[in-house]
């Protein structure tokens, strides 16, 4: 009889199979906590490894700021043409009222005195339609004169005649002559009487839309005459002459600044700060900044939130006494206070910002740095404020991590 063959649970061959697998697995597990863990060597002299610490955080930042006038008016041609004549130079002090140059332009100029010798001939014509109006009046006049004192003529004839012919002095034929020039006159002076009214309601209503159109007219005339005396420039107010370079022939275009004028009234600091604060810098904070060994104090007095070139722009204004020597152009570093100074654990400031955002960092201990997640908080021109992931006394990687960026652990050599 055939005798059943039991068959084995784990034969030679299933059991090298399950072994490679597992090697296998445990090979491509090993690699990839190697790809998780790629280690870079870096020489500790190439590195910056700074401590954290902890203090009073100073939410201050320092700008770089230049003195400017507190006034400043831009002077600009309000007539487009080229630089005929030029009558003074910058860095000049000048006068309110001073001629700066002369812009040449014909054909606007061709344009406004054909537009003036227009407007001329029609204030003339009003003029003439208001001469004709006023001799209407006086013709007017005179009718109603000649029509009253020719009913005051019927008047006397027509009462004389009334008691001639109650007496039978008269005829009934005389009498009714009379009687009919009074009646006539009186109706011819009741009818003129109307029309003197229309007349005058007319005539009232025409003089004034006459006297309108004239003054509109001549403020047209004085803004073209305005406007070819604006040809030569002048001084709107009183000061220093800057940015101010004009040259003969050179053109300008209509309301095209030509330069300004630094009204001598004190001044002011202008500072671009990065836009990193532009939620941060309020009008009205404080600042200061030293010169000539002394302190003063500023006061944020404009914000400008457009950002251009990674910046935007504030302008300062001392309180109290200025500076006496403050020049335009002078620089000066000001220390802007944001909020009051407070306790935090503090991580001088590095490039290693640029790569990370702040939102990790390469932590240093026994000769290795792993990264770390961290979150930082303010910043100051000194430190940044930590406010997780990272321990009084610890060490961390703050320079440059271009050459790293993409590693997990750094070896940290001699």
């Amino acid at each position: 009889m055939d005798k059943k063959i039991k068959k084995k649970r784990f034969s030679r061959k299933r059991i090298i199979m399950t072994a490679g697998a597992v090697f296998f697995i445990g090979l491509v597990a090993y690699g990839y906590r190697l790809s998780l863990d790629k280690v870079y060597r870096a020489d500790v002299e190439k590195l910056t490894i700074s401590k954290v610490t902890y203090g009073d955080f100073e939410d201050v930042v320092l700008l770089n700021a230049s003195v400017v006038p507190l006034t400043s008016v831009i002077v600009s041609s309000p007539e487009g043409g080229t630089v005929a004549e030029i009558f003074t130079e910058n860095g000049a002090t000048i006068e309110k009222g001073t001629p700066l140059l002369r812009i040449a332009n014909p054909n606007a100029l061709s344009g406004y005195t054909a537009s003036e010798t227009g407007i001329t001939e029609q204030i003339n014509q009003l003029r003439k339609l208001r001469l004709d109006l006023e001799q209407n009046q006086r013709i007017i006049s005179q009718d109603m004169m000649e029509v009253e004192n020719s009913l005051r003529t019927a008047t006397r004839k027509y009462r004389i005649d009334s008691v001639l012919f109650s007496k039978k002095v008269i005829t009934l034929q005389e009498f009714n002559i009379s009687s009919q020039d009074y009646e006539y006159y009186q109706g011819r002076r009741k009818i003129l009487q109307q029309a003197v009214r229309q007349e005058n309601q007319s005539r009232t209503m025409q003089l004034k839309q006459i006297d309108f159109s004239i003054g509109r007219m001549n403020e047209s005339l004085e803004t073209i005459r305005q406007n070819i005396e604006n040809m030569t420039i002048k001084a709107p107010v009183s000061g220093k002459l800057s940015s101010y370079d004009p040259v003969i022939g050179k053109s300008y275009g209509t309301n095209e600044m030509l330069g300004k004028i630094d009204v001598m009234q004190g001044y002011k600091l202008q500072a671009g700060v990065d836009e990193y604060y532009v939620n941060r810098v309020k009008e009205g904070q404080r600042a200061t900044c030293e010169f000539d060994n002394k302190n003063y104090t500023l006061r944020v007095a404009k914000v400008i939130p457009e950002i251009t070139g990674g910046q935007f722009q504030v302008e300062m204004v001392f309180e109290g006494q200025s500076p006496q020597n403050l020049r335009r152009g002078l620089s000066l570093q000001v220390k802007l206070t944001l909020s009051d100074n407070s306790k935090s654990l503090l991580l001088p400031q590095g490039q290693f910002f640029q790569s990370t955002g702040g939102s990790w960092a390469f932590v240093v201990r026994d000769g290795k740095a792993e990264k770390r997640n961290i979150r930082i908080g303010r910043k100051n021109y000194l430190y940044y404020e930590v406010l997780e992931g990272l321990q009084k006394g610890e060490e961390v990687i703050t320079s440059s991590y271009d050459q790293f960026n993409q590693y997990d652990i750094i070896t940290i050599t001699k």
